[in-house]
């Protein structure tokens, strides 16, 4: 095969490295949230939460090369949102922070990139710091599945005690508030942190509605989301709100156990993998390992 010219072996790299910025710039301004919308939307919540600011303010244009570097990818690729939000749903821990995040996802850009390009040589490699770019992601999708299941895990339970407390003659926000104060600020679960979050915006003056839909959307679980939309609906027709609650905690008991049923289920059909992998050559060796080492000897000896 034919060398390449020079020539064109940096004009194809040239192609490679903007065609995956074309790539990822429009994925991103495709799935971006929509300029102009409903206030109660996630990108706009995360920008508005109760008593922060952007985390990207602090950032100079006119400072250092990384600074700078990080205010272009904010601006090209609508970064600041979506970090942002996905801080938000992590249930905005100290660390990492949204910058820290931007930080890891450039770290892991470069290391796939001069990686890439030291151990083959080969320049048209480097645009596999977009890949190292985008696996941070994954990491903070991660932690974000282990946070819903954590809330879904104390979820019935707080529905319960809601339905108690409220039977006793409390409207739903006292009762909250009354389940809140038996339990340590260190000792709170994920859910009664956000609960203690939608207790604090209506004393700083949001109504119970928007402070209902803000805890929904900063949970993203679904049946959160159902228990929220429950709520608003007694508020407006009047109903009862205890044997709502208790319908609904049993309700969501029994889709656990369906779905622990479904689990339980498919594991012998998940087994059959390691299975194959692991068990069974291992029983063929055992078993065949003698006959063929007689046979290689000069015969099986019958």
């Amino acid at each position: 095969m034919a060398p390449i010219d020079p020539l064109m072996h940096y004009l194809l790299l040239a192609v490679g490295v903007l065609g995956s910025v074309a790539a990822y710039t429009a994925a991103s301004r495709l799935f971006a949230p929509p300029a102009d919308g409903d206030e109660r939307d996630l990108a706009k919540l995360a920008k508005k939460e109760v008593g922060t600011s952007s985390a990207f303010s602090s950032l100079n244009p006119h400072g250092s090369l990384l600074e700078k570097l990080d205010l272009f990818l904010l601006k090209t690729f609508h970064l600041d949102v979506k970090i942002e939000e996905l801080h938000m749903m992590m249930g905005r821990p100290q660390k990492p922070t949204p910058l820290e995040m931007l930080h890891l996802k450039e770290l892991l850009a470069a290391g796939f990139g001069l990686g890439s390009y030291v151990m083959t040589d080969e320049p048209i490699l480097a645009v596999l710091g977009v890949l190292g770019f985008l696996i941070p992601d994954l990491l903070f999708q991660s932690r974000i599945r282990a946070r819903q299941l954590d809330i879904m895990r104390n979820f019935p339970t707080m529905v319960d005690l809601m339905a108690l407390t409220i039977e006793a003659g409390l409207d739903y926000m006292a009762a909250i508030e009354r389940i809140l104060k038996n339990v340590k600020p260190a000792q709170r679960t994920e859910l009664e942190n956000e609960l203690q979050k939608m207790l604090n915006e209506v004393q700083l003056g949001y109504t119970r509605r928007d402070a209902l839909q803000r805890l929904a959307m900063r949970t993203g679980v679904a049946e959160v989301r159902s228990f929220v939309g429950l709520i608003i609906q007694s508020d407006e027709l009047g109903t009862s709100l205890v044997e709502l609650l208790r319908n609904y905690a049993a309700d969501m008991r029994f889709r656990r156990l369906n779905k622990a049923e479904k689990l339980a289920a498919q594991a012998a059909t998940k087994m059959l993998i390691p299975l194959f992998i692991f068990i069974f050559p291992t029983v063929f060796i055992m078993m065949l390992a003698p006959m063929l080492k007689s046979i290689a000897q000069g015969g099986l000896g019958f």
